[in-house]
């Protein structure tokens, strides 16, 4: 089998999303006066982490409208009735702090630099076009990837296979030729195999297992293992026997 097409996810793959989300939100709550000390701060932390996997849980169920799931996620932090606008108000200060914080993970670019020769690249992303083309752009990757993909542009979300497949055909490729890429191990991972993809989990947070391997699906702890997995001939090391 050769893998001839890399698809990304972006948020806390590419993207520090966590990292970025946690330092804006700790700058909003301070800046708004609502974290008395840090006791208070870390719960604070703690509910809004909360309230964004609900709420977007929620918008790839399809239940709302990826503006409606941001109104939501404030007004549940919050514990409170709020307009529309109060609530796309309060967003938008958080959202200040949010874009300021943006950053790739280090091992991004080496790796996309290592396989740029080797293997085509796009993105899926369960996120919007809006949202993520600007973030790729000011990221300065966008021009990396031959395709950027989302749920809410598409109409159907990761972990479905029409998402997958979606992306399998704006490269002009067959599923069992495109690897996918991504962090979480049921909507990525799972998803993403179910669909025909060589699927790979980029497990930053400790719960990898060396050479853990389930029937078309992988694990790394960093991207600097995925051209050995992939068989590329790459700085990173000699390819792998994977095929």
């Amino acid at each position: 089998m050769t893998i001839r097409a890399v698809v990304w996810d972006v948020d806390d793959t590419l993207f520090d999303y966590t990292g970025a989300d946690r330092a804006a939100m700790r700058e909003h709550l301070l800046a708004e006066g609502l974290a008395d000390g840090p006791a208070s701060l870390t719960e604070a932390l703690e509910r809004w982490r909360e309230a964004t996997e609900l709420h977007w849980a929620r918008f790839s169920a399809g239940e709302v409208s990826f503006e409606g799931q941001r109104l939501d996620r404030v007004r549940l932090f919050l514990g409170r009735e709020l307009t529309d606008t109060e609530a796309e108000d309060w967003f938008q200060r958080y959202k200040t702090h949010y874009e300021t914080a943006w950053s790739l993970f280090p091992d991004v670019l080496p790796v996309l630099d290592a396989l740029a020769a080797t293997h085509r690249h796009a993105v899926l992303s369960n996120s919007s076009l809006t949202v993520q083309d600007r973030k790729l752009r000011t990221l300065g990757v966008y021009d990396r990837f031959e395709a950027v993909l989302c749920a809410a542009e598409l109409g159907v979300s990761k972990p479905e296979a029409g998402a997958f497949l979606a992306a399998c055909e704006a490269l002009e490729l067959p599923p069992h030729e495109v690897a996918y890429v991504g962090d979480h191990p049921e909507i990525d991972w799972r998803g993403a195999a179910d669909a025909g993809l060589l699927s790979v989990w980029i497990d930053r947070h400790g719960r990898h297992t060396p050479g853990e391997v389930l029937v078309g699906r992988h694990r790394i702890a960093s991207l600097a293992e995925l051209p050995a997995l992939l068989g590329a001939d790459t700085r990173f090391g000699a390819p792998s026997t994977f095929r």
